[in-house]
């Protein structure tokens, strides 16, 4: 991946993520045996993660993934599993989650935030019922947090559950997660990678897995206007909402990177994978661009479309092929990998530029 996604030139420089924080929010904790495994495979630091409010007692996996993936990227950075299960124990779910973000910008401002997290179909709730979260995320963006969410796995049928899951699909499964659409968060959709022994890209198309009713997940939100730094994109058909996903990265468990879970080396999957990913690479970027007298990337979103509309270097690679449940992949900004997959050491030196000309 570093390879793939162009990250080596900034690591061989010395770019490790020291001085950024990861902050991974899960329901799930981790057994540090499986980390000082997978750090000793791969001749990486030993690292044990801050925690914030207890290790959750379920071990599904998901928590060592993203802690591992971003300890691939960014080996230098700081981690922590921030517990997140309370904000879905009892009522006020939304509410906690801003107050959980809240008590995340005071323990550690400027930190990078990765979700694999869903907490709810957009179309149940209203864009009134996540004024709290967005306002929270905000102050911290002001401080020079980054956000990522995972788009989701279920291929755009984010709104299928309960009674649904082994029903066909229809049109009210078609959804959004409401969390990761939020304008303020990255959102982050997922690919199938294919590399050669030396991690150099060969190809890559939207992640779908059709009888499995997985891929990688998108579309229009139905709680959020168009944010403006959305706007000067054309999209057909054309609508004022927002649209996700923002970027993507590698999602497909079969093409995946290698974890240790349960002491087992294991293929990492699924948009859950792919927000950490792009955690770490953040953390790399935040610490190049301060060395180079700038700042936190902070709130992505408007530097990606700015880097989109036109810059010196190349910085997504645009996936054109594939699709899932509900959308197809093709050039430009698409429903399902939205710009595309990056070319890290050419986005930070974009987003440098900008940096020095923008507020």
């Amino acid at each position: 991946v570093l390879r793939t996604y162009n990250i080596a030139p900034l690591r061989d420089a010395g770019y490790t993520g020291k001085g950024s924080t990861v902050v991974v929010f899960a329901f799930d904790g981790f057994d540090q045996a499986d980390l000082d495994s997978f750090s000793s495979m791969f001749n990486l630091p030993a690292f044990t993660p801050e925690v914030v409010g207890g290790v959750p007692a379920n071990r599904s996996g998901e928590a060592t993934m993203d802690l591992e993936v971003a300890h691939a990227i960014a080996p230098d950075a700081t981690k922590v599993l921030y517990n997140a299960r309370p904000t879905v124990e009892g009522e006020g779910a939304y509410q906690k989650i801003a107050e959980m973000m809240e008590d995340a910008d005071r323990r550690y401002p400027g930190a990078v935030w990765s979700f694999s997290i869903g907490w709810g179909c957009d179309k149940l709730i209203t864009a009134a019922d996540l004024v709290p979260v967005r306002a929270a995320l905000a102050k911290a963006q002001a401080n020079g947090t980054t956000a990522f969410d995972a788009s989701g796995d279920l291929a755009g049928l984010e709104c299928k559950g309960g009674s649904e899951w082994s029903s066909p699909p229809n049109a009210d499964n078609v959804g959004l997660d409401a969390v990761a659409s939020m304008p303020e968060m990255t959102n982050v959709g997922g690919t199938t990678l294919s590399t050669d022994a030396d991690g150099g890209w060969l190809a890559e198309q939207a992640w779908f897995d059709a009888p499995l009713s997985q891929g990688t997940a998108g579309g229009v939100s139905a709680l959020f206007a168009r944010p403006q730094w959305q706007g000067q994109m054309t999209f057909q058909p054309e609508t004022k909402q927002r649209l996700t996903p923002d970027i993507s990265a590698v999602a497909d468990p079969f093409t995946g990177l290698k974890i240790v879970v349960g002491q087992n080396i294991v293929v990492g999957g699924g948009t859950s994978q792919a927000a950490p990913l792009w955690a770490g690479m953040t953390a790399v970027m935040n610490q190049y661009l301060i060395d180079k007298g700038g700042r936190n990337v902070g709130d992505l979103n408007p530097l990606l479309y700015k880097v989109m509309e036109g810059s010196r270097l190349p910085a997504f690679r645009d996936i054109v092929l594939g699709g899932n449940a509900v959308a197809t992949a093709g050039p430009g900004y698409d429903l399902v990998t939205g710009l595309g997959t990056p070319d890290v050491d050419n986005l930070v030196r974009n987003i440098l530029v900008l940096q020095k000309v923008l507020p």
